[in-house]
């Protein structure tokens, strides 16, 4: 996987969903989101899995916009379950040509509490967490960071397992990759 240090490669139900946003739409002087940027509205899954926990590992990803989908998926052979959650929102996020409207759905609180909260004590404390103690993942992080500031981003938090068909989707593709790659099915 390029630019990733430490990485090898590469009805609709909603349940206890939660909201943050933040990067504002910008507005016309009559308050109305100006076309082009309707126009530029992607939605994003994501989902990352790991066969043990650090092990192979795998995520998927879902990139929406307007009726057109692509999937997408990748393994890296020695991980853990939360860098594969933030490496496909970074693989979704590279995907995106133009600064665009994003609304980004994930069932990871890691990566949701993270970018939505935690991310701007982080850099407060130059990147050191509430115990003082040397971020984790920061290498991932700081790539996200840099990824969302070109979009107006919305972040969704939405409860693994809970029968939502693109979350769904984006577990089947994770756990695909890895099942392509080492042959061992993951559950």
């Amino acid at each position: 996987m390029k630019g990733l240090a430490g990485l090898c490669y590469k009805n609709t139900i909603w349940f206890h969903e939660q909201v943050v946003r933040y990067k504002r739409p910008e507005m016309t002087q009559w308050g109305r989101k100006k076309k082009e940027d309707a126009d530029r509205v992607v939605e994003i899954f994501t989902d990352g899995a790991c066969f043990g926990n650090p092990g192979p590992g795998g995520y998927g990803a879902i990139l929406r916009y307007g009726t057109r989908e692509k999937e997408i998926a990748g393994y890296c052979p020695g991980t853990t379950n939360n860098r594969m959650e933030l490496v496909a929102a970074i693989e979704a996020l590279k995907l995106l040509k133009k600064p665009s409207i994003v609304r980004i759905f994930t069932d990871s609180q890691y990566v949701f509490k993270g970018i939505t909260t935690w991310i701007y004590a982080w850099r407060r404390r130059n990147w050191l967490s509430s115990q003082r103690k040397p971020v984790l993942n920061r290498d991932l992080w700081e790539q996200l960071l840099t990824l969302t500031e070109r979009h107006h981003m919305t972040w969704h938090w939405i409860k693994g397992h809970s029968r939502h068909p693109e979350n769904e989707r984006c577990d089947k593709l994770a756990k695909a990759a890895i099942r392509e790659r080492t042959g061992k099915r993951v559950d």
